[in-house]
This record gives structure tokens, sequence and C-alpha cells, in this order.
């Protein structure tokens, strides 16, 4: 190990080089690091389709007044500690080793997934409960996704690494749509199991990370940079809160972009993230490396990264809404078992992920990374145009060739982007390099919720209201009863769906429903009641929500277009490669 001092700072470089070199380390690292995001990528989503089962376990009704942070941040929290802490955490892996913080994220991760499984409290309490231990879990969650591509680009050369990141990210992306399939299978046995099902995986991978890998990249001694850490914590924090909190009515409006609260969280947001800009231009040792946004394959990568997560983020809630609150009680499914389907229907998308990752990647190793980038995104602009002209009930069959496509254009894109991005960066700063572009990529998929939900919102503020009252009244709900769920704000109908409930059961009541005729119930209640009203309401939302989505990557097929054809390794890069200890920056 070797050890040197620049004139700049006193930063130490170090070289990780201690063992002999192992041929087959590369593969181990390759598989604990891909196993790390898997783990991480299900466990974001495993959420979302167990979201019933847990309510239920915890005798919480996340639809009655008040119990909206409970259900928003039970979905949310987890992507929002993530967007927040990688940079740093990545940054603490330049510092004091990637692997290190590796493999204490795969501990703390498995702890906090164990401590989610044993709840003992109900209603409020518990929600408060799981919010806060879920929240402890994604910061494990954010140490395995800030540092596993740094691990495996120290650990592959650079002819190699497209194929190992591809696979890489092919787990994380397909992980996400595994993650709602068990947690549609694992919840209605038990809803505990969604958070079970990490722990022997878990400690699996946290006992043989401390036994298998080991440091091979360069790190390098430095100050923490507490300013900068606390200035875009809360920058971060701060906007996401309210962005998340803009989708939920306030007083009479359908949304919240007018509230104060949310204004005034936007506006600190802002004011924190300027500062944390300040503080890192002038910082000696700067958590955020904003110098390495002068490469310019670095900077076309996250652009173009951020661009493609803000087009795709959302994607996921609409494909759900659409198929739990429309396609599938159209078909024959009770609402209690759309959940469930909705995670199935959707694994065309995850083949297309799996398939297209690791070839992408491996392909893009031997002719660079731009035609697969660029070709990602102008078919993913396609597939997101060919969804919009489905009719609302459409053919299982076109519906799934087109999420396989789009599977396949986002894995064309997201492997080679994130090779190029690594392969642009000094070895020193490949931790801090991927927190950045992680967090870019959260951050822009917890942006695009809140774009979808307001764009969808707004289309169904225009005309959800009219088509629900004359249509419940046509069906003899008294005029009030029918006006006080008209004039429920689309948000509520939205979760309602999303949740696996029957939205007009559950919105008018059971004091409703009773003094109504067996034939008027069964219609209200039946499976195309609710489908009906809600069709063409909710067509005219998913066109401005993938409208929105053409237009982020076509713009994201832009950046990458700007992107070198090849990125030129660096100095320090080639130092590394040979295992000599490099000293200061490439010029």
């Amino acid at each position: 190990m070797a050890i040197n001092s620049s004139r700049h700072g006193e930063r130490r470089v170090i070289s990780g080089r201690a063992r002999p070199e192992d041929p087959h380390y590369k593969w181990v690292a390759l598989f604990l690091t891909t196993l790390g995001m898997l783990m991480a990528s299900i466990d974001g989503t495993i959420m979302l389709i167990a979201l019933p089962n847990v309510f239920r376990g915890i005798n919480l009704d996340p639809l009655q007044p008040g119990n909206s942070f409970y259900l928003l941040w039970m979905i949310l929290s987890f992507l929002v500690v993530t967007s927040v802490l990688v940079v740093s955490l990545g940054r603490l892996g330049d510092i004091f080793g990637r692997v290190r913080m590796y493999n204490l994220g795969f501990a703390i991760f498995t702890f906090f997934s164990l401590l989610l499984t044993v709840t003992w409290m109900s209603g409020r309490a518990a929600g408060a409960w799981l919010v806060a231990v879920r929240v402890l879990q994604g910061a494990g969650a954010a140490l395995l996704m800030a540092n596993s591509a740094a691990i495996i680009t120290d650990a592959f050369p650079m002819h190699e690494r497209g194929m190992a990141l591809g696979i890489n990210q092919a787990a994380a992306l397909s992980g996400s749509f595994i993650g709602l399939v068990l947690g549609g299978v694992l919840a209605p046995v038990n809803w505990r199991l969604i958070f079970l099902v990490s722990v022997p995986i878990g400690l699996f991978g946290t006992i043989w990370g401390y036994r298998a890998l080991y440091e091979v990249g360069t790190r390098q001694r430095a100050h923490i940079d507490w300013a900068g850490n606390l200035s875009f914590f809360l920058g971060l924090v701060l906007l996401m809160i309210g962005i998340t909190y803009g989708i939920e009515p306030y007083h009479g409006d359908t949304m919240g972009w007018t509230s104060p609260a949310v204004l005034t969280e936007l506006s600190l947001g802002v004011a924190f993230l300027m500062v944390f800009a300040a503080v890192e231009v002038r910082a000696a040792e700067p958590m955020f490396r904003l110098r390495l946004f002068r490469l310019r394959a670095f900077t076309s990568g996250v652009l173009a990264g951020f661009l493609a997560a803000l087009g795709r983020g959302g994607l996921m809630f609409m494909l759900i809404i659409w198929l739990q609150g429309i396609w599938l009680p159209l078909h024959g499914y009770a609402f209690s078992v759309t959940p469930l389907w909705a995670g199935i229907f959707m694994l065309p998308m995850t083949a297309g992920f799996i398939l297209a990752g690791p070839v992408s990647g491996t392909l893009s190793d031997r002719l660079g990374p731009r035609s697969f980038t660029v070709g990602g995104m102008l078919l993913s602009a396609v597939s997101f145009l060919l969804l919009e002209l489905l009719p609302i009930d459409f053919s299982y069959w076109v519906f799934g060739i087109l999420l396989f496509v789009m599977g396949i254009s986002m894995g064309s894109f997201s492997s080679p982007n994130r090779a190029a991005v690594m392969n642009s960066l000094p070895a020193g700063d490949r931790g801090a390099g991927s927190g950045m572009n992680t967090t870019f990529q959260n951050s822009a998929q917890v942006l695009s919720i809140g774009v979808f939900f307001s764009l969808m919102i707004a289309g169904l503020a225009t005309s959800l209201p009219h088509h629900l009252f004359a249509g419940l009244v046509h069906q003899g709900v008294p005029a009030a009863a029918a006006r006080r769920v008209a004039d429920l704000p689309p948000v509520a109908t939205l979760f309602a769906a999303f949740l696996g409930y029957d939205p007009v059961q559950h919105l008018l009541g059971s004091g409703v429903l009773s003094h109504l005729t067996t034939a008027q119930r069964e219609v209200l209640t039946g499976r195309s009641f609710f489908p009906g009203l809600i069709s063409a309401p909710f067509r005219q939302g998913l066109r401005a929500a993938f409208d929105f989505s053409i237009v982020a990557c076509l713009v994201a097929a832009a950046a990458s277009w700007n992107r070198k054809l090849a990125a030129r390794p660096t100095l320090v890069e080639v130092i590394a490669e040979t295992g000599v200890a490099a000293v200061g920056e490439p010029s």
C-alpha cells in the first residue's frame, strides 16, 4: 500500500491493492454488488403492492382525513432517503473505503429489515414506527447504491465495465418490478413477510461481503465537508417534502401547490441548495465534486440519466392505477386482487430490462455508448407515444409488447450510460461521482412522481366530479351524498384504486349503500361502474403525463448525442489500471 501527499490540501491518495490480484475477484464483486442492488431495488417497491395488507395489518385506514402522511411516506420515504444520502455516502466511500461502506450498508439494511417485521403497535403509532424504520432501512440501501458501481469499476478493466455495470443496472431496474410481484404474493399471507424476505439474503451478503470483498481502487484521506453535507441534506429534503405534499389537496384546491407550507418548503429547499453550491465552490475538500462537471462525458451522462428518470419515474404509478382501477376490473378481476395481478401483468417490462441491460452494456464496451443511449431514449419516446395511443380498454398482447419494448429501450440506455459515466471519472472520485449520478436519478424519480400525479389530477379534476356525481345519482344515491363524493379531491379516488379498494364502496361507505336496493348496490360495487366513470377523465390525464415523458426522453437523447463517441481514459485511470499509486489530478 502506498501513501502520498499532494500540495493541494495535503490530500493523501492511497492505493488499495493490498492483496495479490485474484482473477476471480471481479466476479465475486459483481455478484455481491448486484445482489445488494437487487435487494435494495426490490425493497424500494415491494411496499407499493403490499400497502393494503400492511394497513389492514396495523388497523389504519390511509384514506381517512389526517392519515395521508402515512400513505405518502410509506411509499416515498425509502426513495427520498436514498436520494438525499447517496452523494455523502459515496464520498465517504472514497475517503474510508468503498468496500467498508458497502458492507456496512448490507448490515444496516438487514438489521432494519428485521426490525420492520417486529412491529407490535397498531394504528397511527404503528404507521409512524414503520415510516421511521423504513427511513433507516433506506440509509442502508443508500450505502449499497452509492458504492456498488464504484466497486465494480475498480474491479473490472475498462473494456469489461459496460458488461458488468449492465448486469448490475439490469438487476436494479428489474428489481423494481420484481418487488411488485413479490409484494403481491407475500403480503396476503402475512404483511411482515415483505420485510422478512430480505433478512436471510442480507445476512448472506453481509457475511460473504466481509469475508470476500477488499479494496482494489484508490481512496483519498480527507476531511468531511460538514457544511456541504448539512446544506445539501436540508435543501434536498425540503424540496422533496414540498413536491410530495404538492399533490395533496389544500383547502378548496385539488392540489397543494398554492399552500403556504408547500411554497415555503420549496423556497427554503432551493435556498439551501444555493447555499450548498456556494459552500462547495469554496470548500477545500467538497462533498459534491463540482469540478467533475468539467468532464463532458460525465456531465452528458448525468444529465441524460436525470432526464430519463424524470420521464419514467412516475410511469410505474400510472400503469398500476391504469391496471388496478380500470383494466383489471373490466376483465373480471376483483378489486382486492388487482394489486397482485397488476405486478404480474407488468413483468414484460422486467424481461426487457433483464435482456437489454447486459447485452447493451457488453456491446457498448466495443462500439461506444452513444448509439445505445441515444437509440434507447428515442425508442422510449416512441413507446410512450404508442402507449398514449392505446385505448383505455386495450388488448393485453399489444400492451405487453409495448411494455417489453419499453424495458428494452430503458435497459439499452441505462447500462451504457452508467458505464460511460463511471469510465469518465478519475479513480479517486468514483464513489462521489457514482453517488452524484444516483442522487440525480433518484431525485428525478421523486420529481417525476410529483409531475405525473399533478398532470393526472389536473386532467381528472376537469371532468371526473361531473361524471361521478351524475353516475351516482343515476343509481339512486342521494344527491347530497353523491355531491360529497364528487367533490372529494381526485387524489383520493386515485389512491383508493391504487390501494386495491373498491373506490365507490370505500368513498360512499356502508351507511349510504345500505339504503339502496340490492340491484343498485350490485351496480355501484360491481367491476364496471367505477372503470366506466373514470376512463375518459383518466385518459385525458394520462395523455398529458405521457407527453411530458416523450419530451423528457427526446431531450435525454439530445444530451446523450452531445457526449463524445468514446470517453478517453484519464491519467489517473490509466495509472489505477496498472495498480500503481497516483498522486494529484489529471491536468
